[in-house]
């Protein structure tokens, strides 16, 4: 059902945000540890960076998840309604 409020009312897919977030974790320490041993330190950091980024990431998803269907609903929650702005 279009309530013409999606914007303001959507909602995350965070399960796949997980995955996403998994998928990266991997890849910046598999790039952290290969450009630290290749002795490139520039990229080593950035990659390093970007590692604690997608943890923090990972860390908010798995927050969201917890706290149940209020921030993760399922198909049988209807879709908020839209807000009020009558005064």
């Amino acid at each position: 059902m279009r309530t013409g409020s999606e914007p303001r009312t959507a909602r995350s897919a965070l399960r796949a945000r997980f995955w996403l977030s998994l998928w990266g974790l991997l890849w910046a320490l598999v790039g952290t540890v290969a450009f630290a041993l290749a002795g490139r330190p520039g990229w080593a950091i950035a990659c390093g960076v970007l590692l604690l980024v997608v943890t923090v990431d990972l860390a908010v998803v798995l927050r969201h998840i917890r706290q149940g269907p209020h921030y993760q609903p399922g198909p049988d929650i209807p879709p908020y309604p839209p807000p009020d702005d009558r005064p």
